[in-house]
This record gives C-alpha cells, sequence and structure tokens, in this order.
C-alpha cells in the first residue's frame, strides 16, 4: 500500500509528510502530522534526515508558522529530527491539551507513550496502533499488561479516525483496536495452551506461537514474547520449570 504526503480523509485541518526511512519496523517510513493553521502543531518531527525535516519546515510555512512540537514518544524515529528542526518539544502532561489536542497517556511501547485526540475525536496513536501489523512491545516488567490497558483506554474513547505513527490513516478505529487486542489475547492462548501441554522450551514457544512472523522479524518476536512471559509471570500463570 502506498502512503504519501497528503492529507487525512475527511480532516483537511491534518497533514502528513511521511520520512524516506521505510523498514520492517518502521514499515513505509515515520508519519509526521500537522495539525490546524494559523499556527499549525507539529506531532512527531520523524527522524534527523534533512530532506524530512525541510519539507516539514515547508509544510508548516504554508499553514502559518508553528504552534508547538509533540511527541508521542522519545524514540529516535519520532523524535531525531528536532535537533534539525530547531524546536524543543512540548512537555507533556496527560489531560493537557495543546492547541486543541488533548493527551492521553498510553505506555506500553515506550513508558513515555502518549496519544493526542483532537475535539472531534481524531486520535494520533504514535507507536500504540500501526496502519497495519502489530506493534513492539519490549518487556521491561509491566510494559504489557500497560499496552493492553493503553489499547482498551483508546478503544473506550471510541475514536472516528486513527493517524498512526506508521503506515495507513485507519478508518475503521474499532475494528482495528479490537483486532490489536485480539492479537496479543491469541498470542497469549497460545503460549499458555502450549504450556499447559507441557512445552517448557521458550525456542519451541516461539516456533510454535509466532510461527507466523518472517524470518527477518525473528528476533524481534523473541524479545515481545518475553513480554508476554513477564506478564504472566507477574500473574502468578508462569510455570516454575519454564526453560530456555
Amino acid at each position: 500500500m502506498e502512503v504519501g504526503d497528503e492529507a487525512a480523509p475527511g480532516h483537511p485541518e491534518i497533514f502528513r509528510v511521511v520520512a524516506d526511512n521505510p523498514g520492517p519496523m518502521t514499515l513505509t517510513g515515520t508519519n509526521t502530522y500537522l495539525y490546524g493553521s494559523d499556527p499549525c502543531w507539529v506531532i512527531d518531527p520523524g527522524p534527523e534526515d534533512e530532506v524530512h525535516i525541510g519539507a516539514v519546515k515547508a509544510a508548516v510555512a504554508e499553514r502559518g508558522g508553528l504552534g508547538g512540537t509533540l511527541l508521542t514518544h522519545s524514540h529516535n524515529d519520532h523524535s531525531g529530527g528536532i535537533a534539525l528542526f530547531g524546536d524543543a518539544p512540548v512537555s507533556i502532561v496527560d489531560g493537557q491539551r495543546y492547541g486543541g489536542l488533548e493527551t492521553v497517556a498510553t505506555p506500553g511501547h515506550a513508558i513515555d507513550h502518549a496519544c493526542f485526540f483532537t475535539e472531534d475525536n481524531v486520535c494520533f496513536s504514535g507507536d500504540l496502533i500501526l496502519g497495519w501489523g502489530s506493534t513492539y512491545v519490549p518487556p521491561d516488567g509491566g510494559s504489557l499488561a500497560s499496552y493492553m490497558d493503553s489499547l482498551r483506554l483508546i478503544q473506550e474513547r471510541h475514536p472516528t479516525l486513527i493517524c498512526p505513527g506508521h503506515g495507513p490513516f485507519i478508518t475503521d478505529p474499532a475494528a482495528k483496536v479490537a483486532e490489536y487486542i485480539e492479537h496479543r489475547e491469541a498470542r497469549e492462548r497460545g503460549l499458555i495452551e502450549a504450556m499447559d501441554r507441557g512445552e517448557r522450551s521458550r525456542m519451541a514457544l516461539l516456533g510454535e506461537v509466532w510461527s507466523d512472523v518472517h524470518t527477518q522479524l525473528r528476533p524481534a518476536a523473541n524479545v515481545v514474547m518475553e513480554a508476554h512471559l513477564q506478564k504472566l509471570e507477574a500473574e502468578g500463570r508462569l510455570p516454575f520449570d519454564l526453560g530456555e
């Protein structure tokens, strides 16, 4: 699917500029969003790339100048361009509004992750929800539990459109969020079923439960599996004799 610089469907006040940093984790590239005009707000300047930042600056100028810069999270593919952009990001606070955008803390993918909602309930989801595929959740104790809580929080708000950090606009948010929740729950069910049968090898669990993942992404899947196992351990559902 082609993803390029364009306004959001039905929302001319939202404009997307796509960075030229495609890859297995960034899909077609990082999406930088401009919201509003006279002035506009920038959400995720993107990577430290002069061409991309130049395009963002030009789009900002066309929209009456800059009101401020917001980050969904601090990962470099979303924040690295700040050095070239020349505008320090706003220090966001959960529930605070910036230029008509409400901040909603959504930890999981990153401890500092946040989403932004417009007054008409459009959600800028960062890496919480992507245009396609699933997102990376690191194993740092409570990350997966937090991630699932964040997904359900977004689900409860019933967004009308999702503008993801990577990939195309999501025009059926309810279906996409439900798909994300079911995807994680299915992985958990697969792990539990395999362990209930007596499987104790982490490599065997990965091969069975993440059998659909491309070889190139298998190392990342292994890390995500550890986040699942940590969640089960915290809930007292992990076998004591799980091996390597």
